[in-house]
């Protein structure tokens, strides 16, 4: 499977990588990041140890995280496609971006290029992606990704003791 797609002309898909860790800690400083993470990412070893989980579910299939880069290689966010099941040929699309990336197409650009590889190279046939209810922000990268509304899930995530739709 590829590592690196084109998301669009300036923007790049790439596996993270071990030399991320500054990027990884300075994008899960922001306010907006907490609680996105199975650990607090609050210092250098949290952040070393979020990279080893990317590159450990990489390697066993059951999710594929990419960082999204500029020309450059500044990370600009981050899509994925986790909880993948093999039997079904299916994924769960997630998505962050750093402040200074969003509300520019970033997010829903590699949210699209995301979604070419997981059908063209990962050999999946469906993709769900789930947002709050109450964050239109998510809800506009969703729909500018292509994804369609099927649906409400009562009460499906939890953020500190909160339940929120989907």
């Amino acid at each position: 499977m590829r590592d690196h797609v084109e998301a669009s002309t300036g923007l790049w898909l790439r596996r993270w990588s071990a030399g991320d860790v500054r990027a990884v800690l300075t994008a899960f400083a922001d306010p907006l990041m907490r609680g996105q993470a199975s650990e607090p990412v609050t210092s250098a070893d949290a952040a070393e140890r979020w990279l080893a989980g990317q590159s450990e579910r990489w390697r066993d299939g059951s999710a594929f995280a990419f960082a999204v880069v500029d020309g450059r290689d500044t990370v600009l966010g981050n899509v994925a496609v986790g909880a993948v099941n093999r039997r079904h040929a299916t994924g769960w699309v997630s998505y962050w971006t750093v402040p200074a990336a969003r509300d520019k197409g970033v997010a829903s650009r590699a949210c699209r290029s995301l979604a070419r590889w997981a059908f063209d190279d990962a050999g999946l046939f469906r993709l769900e992606l789930g947002h709050r209810v109450n964050n239109p922000a998510s809800c506009a990268v969703a729909t500018a990704a292509g994804f369609a509304v099927e649906g409400l899930e009562r009460q499906k995530l939890e953020y500190e003791g909160v339940r929120f739709d989907v």
